[in-house]
This record gives C-alpha cells, sequence and structure tokens, in this order.
C-alpha cells in the first residue's frame, strides 16, 4: 500500500516506509519552527500521518483540505512556513536524533517543496474538512524529544512510540 500526499497537479506517492520518513524529518523541522496557532495545526496534521496509530497505507493529505487562512495574508505565511520548515527539514535538521539514516528523504521533500510551491491556496476553506481545528492543534511538546505531538491524547511522540 502507498500513501499519497498531494496538492494541484502533483502528487507524492511514498511506500509506508517512506512515508515514515518523510514525517518524521518534517515533524522535526516543524516542531522547531512552530510559533503561531497555525503551524501547530499543521504539526497536528502530521501528527495523523503516523502509521503506528493510523494504520499502515492510510494516511496523507490534499493540500487542497488544508485550511490555509481566511486572508491571503495569512495563506502566504501558511504556505511560507511549510517552505520553511521543508527547507530546514532538507538540511539534516535533527536527523541525528532518529534511528537511521534516511537517505532518499530529500528527493521527496524536495518533490514536496515543488508541490508547494505551485499550488495556490484556495480562499475557500470549506474543503478543510481533515485539518485539525484550533482545539486540536499540536500544542503539546514531548519534554525528552522536544517534538510535537497529540500528546496527552497518544502515548508519546512518534520517537518515544517508535516500535523497536
Amino acid at each position: 500500500m502507498s500513501n499519497i500526499f498531494s496538492g494541484g497537479s502533483h502528487d507524492l506517492d511514498l511506500s509506508n516506509g517512506a512515508t515514515a520518513v518523510f514525517t518524521d524529518v518534517l515533524t522535526l523541522a516543524v516542531s522547531d519552527l512552530a510559533s503561531e496557532d497555525w503551524d501547530f495545526r499543521f504539526a497536528a496534521l502530521l501528527t495523523l500521518q503516523d502509521q503506528n496509530v493510523m494504520g499502515r497505507g492510510a494516511v496523507g493529505f490534499d493540500l487542497a483540505e488544508v485550511d490555509w487562512g481566511g486572508t491571503e495574508r495569512e495563506r502566504a505565511r501558511a504556505k511560507d512556513f511549510v517552505l520553511r520548515a521543508t527547507a530546514l527539514a532538507a538540511s539534516g535538521h535533527r536527523w541525528n536524533e532518529l534511528d537511521y539514516y534516511p537517505p532518499r528523504v530529500r528527493d521527496y521533500l524536495q518533490r514536496f517543496t515543488t508541490m508547494v510551491e505551485s499550488f495556490t491556496p484556495p480562499a475557500d476553506s470549506s474543503a478543510a474538512r481533515d485539518f485539525p481545528g484550533p482545539d486540536e492543534a499540536a500544542m503539546a511538546s514531548c519534554v525528552r524529544h522536544r517534538v510535537l505531538s497529540a500528546l496527552p491524547l497518544w502515548d508519546g511522540c512518534f520517537l518515544c512510540v517508535r516500535p523497536d
């Protein structure tokens, strides 16, 4: 099974293992950059990509289903946040904290960057039914790993609950 991340005319079709790597490195970057409410909502969307919780081959999202904001300024800021987080992840930020080396993840992140750059966030957020709301934002941070997570709803961050 594969997991599909899409936006506009682009798709990022990843295997289960590739999805875990992609979301792991992106979550590490998002955790360090998040400062606004929207950022924490995007972090919550990333926690929903955890296949150990949601099921293998059952994750992914469409950029059109993200609530990018009600104004042009909010949409531009949200898009910029995703691009900054993706660039930070591609730089190898905190990869030393993973128990593996992700050799192909830069390609996934570059393809995701291309997808986000070419995507125009819609002014109407009615399609954003699966994007976490403000009350579902990933505001909790694992003290041990400094990773935003769905605590206290889940047992820990993705590093805490990683299967051996």
